[in-house]
């Protein structure tokens, strides 16, 4: 059930109640001063307890039976206004104290189908009660005036609360737009955090094994018990992977990255593309001991990580160099190559560079990132992130 059906049903409740309370009122009022029903007493005392248990039975059905609210609320209108009308009638036509009555299926009429519902309701309710008032001869009939003046109220009644229920049912239908709006939102951020935690952890490591497996291809003839070693670390890998990919499954956080761990990452992954592809890789920091918040720092190895891999893959570089400096505010980085460099433009629109994602992660933390490729001579990447999250 949507929040708009909830609130639906409530209001149907709510009028529920009330009828079932005017019907008590009113018969309370007859026991208290029975001359009211002196012209009239049987179809006093009918219209009069008929009128509770139809309020009871109706209760019944709004708060048990969850009754479709559009059919009821269609029938309770008339019956409403039939049975006021029998009840005025038999209690003093003009002069009955119960012409108040007639505000309720107004009221009702009105919360459910605005203005145009709440008018429709007052006119036939004027319409009734002046039937009653000048087609029956009353001792103690009432003017013109009065007449009017009440059929005024109701039609004034009508249209306040028919105006309110529209601007109800139109805030509503703002706020949830608001809500879908919200919601997509919502499941379009968490999407993109899914996709972020596969792509660090998932396809980065299913990118290292495609690296060793070709590694493996040289080694499988020229040194057996090297290949033996990188299948071994290859089927170790993969355990892990598994075992995040079930962390993941069962909704647990994946934290693939420890805490305080940036440089000892790095370098294992310099001494596999040393030892395994070959490319020489010289890693320096100032000062040697960094200390990096621990998201910045994660997402700071996840942006250099898709820089190697990139250097690995694409530029056909023999050396590659990254830089670290820390000082009291930021954090500033390079990662430079001796590569065959890349266009910019075609690097940025699709091709699978990965500069889109490094550009994001650094944004993302507040800092800035540059790219400056020399086609034929190698590409640098710099960036300087500040050490207080915004």
């Amino acid at each position: 059930m949507t929040p708009q059906d909830q609130w639906i049903f409530q209001k149907e409740r709510i009028l529920a109640w009330l009828r079932a309370g005017f019907a008590v009122v009113a018969v309370a009022v007859i026991q208290f001063n029975p001359a009211r029903v002196a012209r009239f007493p049987l179809l006093s005392y009918i219209s009069l307890g008929s009128f509770l248990i139809y309020s009871l039975v109706i209760l019944y059905f709004t708060v048990r039976a969850r009754a479709d609210s559009k059919k009821i609320g269609l029938a309770t209108t008339c019956l409403d206004l039939i049975w006021v009308s029998l009840i005025v009638f038999s209690t003093g036509g003009s002069a009955t104290p119960f012409f108040v009555y007639y505000f309720f299926p107004v009221i009702t009429a009105s919360s459910r189908y605005g203005i145009k519902g709440g008018l429709s309701a007052a006119i036939a309710g004027v319409a009734l009660y002046g039937f009653i008032r000048f087609d029956f001869d009353w001792d103690d009939s009432l003017g013109i005036d009065r007449f009017i003046v009440r059929s005024v109220y109701l039609v004034v009644l009508a249209y306040i609360f028919g105006f309110l229920s529209e601007f109800e049912k139109k805030q509503n239908q703002k706020l949830l737009a608001l809500s879908k709006t919200a919601g997509e939102v919502a499941t379009l951020e968490e999407r993109r955090r899914i996709m972020q935690q596969l792509h660090d952890g998932l396809l980065q490591s299913l990118a290292t094994h495609i690296l060793r497996l070709e590694t493996c291809r040289k080694y499988l003839i020229e040194s057996p018990q090297q290949l033996e070693q990188e299948l071994r670390s290859m089927e170790d890998d993969s355990r892990t992977s598994m075992k995040v990919i079930r962390q993941f499954l069962a909704g647990k956080e994946i934290q693939p990255f420890p805490p305080g761990m940036l440089l000892e990452k790095l370098k294992d992954d310099l001494k596999f593309m040393r030892d395994r592809l070959g490319l020489r890789v010289i890693l320096e920091a100032e000062p040697e001991d960094l200390n990096i918040p621990d998201e910045i720092e994660r997402e700071l190895y996840y942006v250099l990580r898709e820089g190697l891999m990139n250097v690995t893959r694409h530029s056909h570089a023999s050396q590659a160099e990254i830089f670290l400096k820390q000082n009291g505010t930021e954090v500033y980085g390079t990662l430079s190559d001796d590569g065959v460099g890349f266009e910019v433009a075609a690097a940025t629109n699709g091709s699978g560079l990965g500069l889109n994602t490094m550009k994001e992660r650094i944004k993302k933390l507040g800092g800035e990132f540059f790219i400056d490729p020399a086609p034929g001579k190698g590409t640098k990447i710099s960036f300087v992130l500040p050490l207080q999250l915004l």
